[in-house]
């Protein structure tokens, strides 16, 4: 969602005159768009400005502008912790970063631009044209959260729950597909829980995906992140009746604990959990599941580690995520007390080998078949291209005839964990 923004941001200041530049010493403005997720995100951003301020000692100071969720969340704190920054832009205001430019360059005084205006955002953005040109594009389609897990901090940082206008999605996917553009990730908190009310009918995200499935210059379809509860039947049966949308769901379950997850609010049980998988893997024989897990929740005992061991073992996922609870500033989980660091990293050490091993079996039983992967781009001076599966894995294969944006058949010749590596072959035949 920080790529569709930043990307939807510079599209917003081309109009009033800026280019990128990939020479730090020539720029006139730094913009940092920034995630609250996890603390060493925040702190990141503070040692970015830091090395602008450095870098910039002896030139003509930059604009510096910081813009998503650290912004909403630390808002005129980060103006007084450091005095270099001009300007602090929450998520829900980015529209208005042109004018707010001009209004310093006149005034030169600190702007803090923070309150939610995301119907305006999305209206005002509809009239700048989307100028993506990737053949795999990211489009947010739903912002914020009404869930509230405990853990979490975005509905604090991008509010309640909003569904972007049903025909504005889809006039911008056309548009992309126009630009060139062969997969569309559709973007959310949770994405799942898209529903734009219009005419009196309710306009969801197995809609949405029905209707993109009959662009006929795209070639896939994808949505993340999505939350169990929203997985509703009409959505699942997309992966039975939409062919361009691939066989690959992240669904975090954070935990394999009932007890854990009833201390998160993740307002689902593993029983729940798995009945979704169930009825996924019933519309499409095909489709692969991954996930994101918080080792050392407050509360986590030794049983309710093992239950999360369990679960990976069970669903067997791929492509996964695992981290040490992060505790964030104004939610309920920060009031808790932590769990031993010492035997957070050794859960998250064990947790992280496991889910390795799943990939790395997965990938192994790629070894000598043949993928349709959609190519990304051609790599630096090597007659080589990057693409990916329909679940996600990266490819790098040899080829003399293919181009970007293609979907070609290649011979997986050897794996690694996080890799496949292959060639390309023409003779048209059946593709996993």
């Amino acid at each position: 969602m920080n790529e569709y923004d930043s990307n939807r941001i510079f599209d917003l200041v081309s109009k009033i005159g800026f280019i990128k530049t990939n020479l730090k010493n020539e720029a006139d403005c730094f913009l940092l768009n920034t995630c609250h997720i996890r603390e060493k995100a925040t702190e990141k951003v503070y040692h970015e400005v830091g090395r602008v301020k450095k870098e910039f000692r002896n030139l003509k100071k930059p604009l510096v502008i910081i813009s998503g969720c650290v912004a909403q969340a630390e808002s005129q704190e980060m103006l007084k912790r450091e005095p270099y920054i001009d300007m602090v832009i929450g998520p829900q205001s980015y529209h208005k970063i042109p004018d707010l430019i001009l209004n310093y360059q006149r005034k030169e005084k600190k702007i803090n631009q923070t309150e939610f205006d995301v119907v305006k955002k999305f209206d005002q953005l509809s009239q700048v044209k989307n100028s993506q040109s990737k053949i795999s594009s990211c489009i947010t389609i739903q912002e914020g959260c009404d869930k509230f897990c405990h853990f979490c901090v975005v509905p604090y940082t991008r509010g309640p729950e909003y569904s972007r206008p049903f025909d504005q999605i889809l006039q911008e996917v056309k548009s992309l597909a126009e630009n060139g553009v062969k997969e569309i990730i559709l973007l959310g908190q949770n994405v799942n829980a898209y529903n734009y009310l219009q005419n009196n009918k309710n306009y969801n995200l197995s809609l949405l995906i029905r209707e993109i499935n009959k662009i006929v210059n795209l070639k896939r379809i994808r949505f993340t992140t999505s939350h169990p509860k929203d997985m509703t039947q009409d959505l699942i049966d997309c992966y039975k009746d939409c062919p361009k949308l691939m066989p690959s769901l992240h669904l975090p379950v954070q935990s394999g604990s009932d007890k854990i997850l009833k201390l998160m609010n993740r307002k689902h049980d593993i029983k729940f959990y798995l009945s979704i998988i169930k009825k996924l893997k019933s519309a499409n024989k095909n489709i692969k599941i991954s996930s994101d897990f918080i080792i050392g929740y407050p509360g986590e005992n030794e049983k309710d580690f093992k239950n999360t061991i369990d679960l990976i073992k069970e669903v067997g996922f791929v492509n996964s995520y695992a981290f040490i609870f992060s505790p964030r500033i104004g939610t309920p989980a920060a009031r808790n007390e932590l769990n031993d660091i010492k035997i957070n990293k050794e859960r998250l050490k064990i947790t992280q080998d496991v889910l390795e091993k799943n990939q790395l079996k997965y990938n192994k039983q790629h070894f000598d078949q043949d993928f349709e992967v959609l190519i990304e781009n051609k790599l630096d001076k090597q007659a080589k291209f990057f693409g990916r599966t329909k679940y996600m894995t990266p490819v790098i294969f040899e080829s003399e005839t293919c181009k970007p944006g293609e979907l070609a058949n290649i011979k997986i010749t050897s794996y690694k964990q996080k890799n496949l590596f292959g060639t390309h072959f023409i003779n048209k035949s059946k593709v996993a």
